[in-house]
């Protein structure tokens, strides 16, 4: 492939000087991932200022056979926007909310709205918008989309492909798609838009998106309960979710290993109980009714727990003030673990009933391949989502550590594959789990998705290498 300076020059009368980058220099913030590796081998970055500029240079990109790597806030975690020679098209310039229905309760907005900018807009009107994940301040909800992102509020919400009800998407012939349907029914053939939630920019670009809001909590109980065993912690949930239906908002696990590394390295982070405990787990109870008595229920549910021995501890929040506190004591322990040493994360899904069959045959894995590791494990247990992290020694080196958790790579998925649970729960494929489709998908699977993307994009110019491994692989 080979840019020339007539398609440069076609690029630019489209987007104009703002949307056309070729200098190195310029280029620079567009080439690196969330893992700070810089790729430096992407000719030019396009950034379009609305879908008709994206349609444009997609299609004469697609009439010059040249590759195209979409690229939102670039937080995620498997390679899935690394350039590798193509052509950048970046969304950041198309951050409009073009307009909120309170009654409908939906918000359309352009594919390069910052995922918190779209929280504060249905906040403002008294509506939620309820993913919500740690990257919000500077991931784009295309990306969300692109990849089904999923973090803290899947138990009560779902994923993000279940948050929206129309897409616009240009696809790779440069043509739009405009499925900008503001409707909860409409049995008429395909659901096309479920084709490109999850695909990771490979069929097409995602150009704008009509999103499900939802009415805002207005009775909001947060708990920290310490716990002894993982199999107490599933026990907890069970009974909790049951108990309280579709008031748990959230479900969140901390083990012990990571929670020390949190009152190791974060300034702010303190233990709420008197002595250590081996797991964790912060609950959520929400309502749109104002006066329920969440505070209640949740302390009846706990106090049984407590008498039936499967709880040690609990922290109940009293003041919003406190309800931040306690999520601190999620999200600080993530903050800590990334500061404590090099690591790598295996991001599992499992029925929530094997996760004590996970823990118990994982941890025996790791110790005899990796036995220099610490595990750091913290995830959504409400959705199976478990954040299974190694943590090595503080002075090992990236390259060692990532040789050491690559041998733990292959057993850990075969007893993720065993257990019927995802090998990726919200992270995706990229380039970086290309092995492990090849590996765990079917080959009905791997056909089909081969198939779709040969239908959609027969030149394989949009994202190509990503998700879907090579059949000469």
């Amino acid at each position: 492939m080979q840019i020339t300076r007539e398609f440069i020059e076609s690029i630019h009368n489209i987007v104009g000087s703002k949307g056309c980058l070729s200098d190195t220099v310029d280029m620079q913030p567009y080439l690196s991932d969330a893992h700070g590796k810089v790729y430096d081998d992407c000719p030019l970055v396009i950034r379009p200022a609305n879908t008709g500029e994206v349609a444009a240079c997609v299609f004469l990109c697609a009439r010059h056979n040249i590759p195209v790597v979409p690229q939102g806030g670039k937080t995620g975690l498997v390679r899935g926007t690394v350039p590798d020679g193509a052509v950048i098209v970046d969304t950041g310039r198309m951050n409009n909310i073009r307009g909120i229905d309170p009654v409908n309760r939906t918000m359309t907005v352009d594919a390069g709205c910052i995922l918190q900018d779209i929280q504060t807009t249905a906040d403002d009107v008294n509506l939620l918008f309820p993913l919500s994940l740690g990257a919000q301040g500077s991931c784009r909800i295309g990306g969300n989309l692109s990849t089904n992102a999923g973090g803290t509020g899947v138990l009560r919400y779902g994923n993000s492909r279940d948050l929206v009800l129309g897409l616009e998407v240009v696809l790779p012939d440069g043509r739009i798609w405009d499925g900008m349907r503001a409707l909860r029914k409409d049995n008429t053939g395909y659901d096309l838009k479920q084709l490109f939630i999850g695909a990771e920019g490979t069929l097409g670009i995602i150009t704008a998106a009509v999103l499900k809001l939802f009415p805002k909590p207005l009775s909001v109980t947060t708990a920290f309960i310490a716990l002894n065993s993982i199999e107490d912690v599933i026990e907890a949930f069970g009974r909790i979710n049951n108990s309280t239906g579709n008031f748990l908002t959230g479900f969140e696990l901390v083990a012990r290993g990571i929670f020390e590394m949190g009152l190791n390295n974060v300034p702010d982070y303190k233990d709420p109980f008197d002595k250590a405990h081996p797991f964790y787990a912060l609950i959520e109870l929400s309502s749109p009714l104002g006066a329920y008595p969440l505070d209640g229920i949740l302390e009846a549910i706990l106090g049984d727990l407590l008498d039936s021995g499967e709880l040690c501890d609990a922290v109940i929040a009293q003041s919003e003030a406190q309800s931040a506190s306690l999520w601190r004591l999620r999200e600080g322990a993530v903050e800590g673990m990334r500061l404590e040493a090099e690591h790598y994360s295996f991001d599992v899904s499992l029925s929530a009933s094997d996760i004590p069959a996970f823990f118990t045959e994982a941890n025996q894995l790791v110790k005899k391949h990796f036995d220099q590791a610490r595990i750091a494990a913290f995830g959504h247990v409400g959705d199976g989502n478990i954040h299974y992290v190694l943590v090595g020694p503080k002075e090992m080196a990236a390259k060692e550590l990532e040789s050491l958790a690559h041998a733990c790579e292959a057993p850990v998925f075969e007893l993720v594959s065993r257990l019927n649970g995802s090998f990726s729960a919200e992270h995706g494929v990229g380039t970086v789990k290309l092995g492990a489709m090849k590996l765990y998908k079917s080959q009905v699977e791997l056909d089909l998705m081969r198939d779709l993307k040969k239908t959609l994009d027969p030149a394989n110019i949009m994202n190509p290498g990503k998700v879907i491994p090579s059949a000469k692989d």
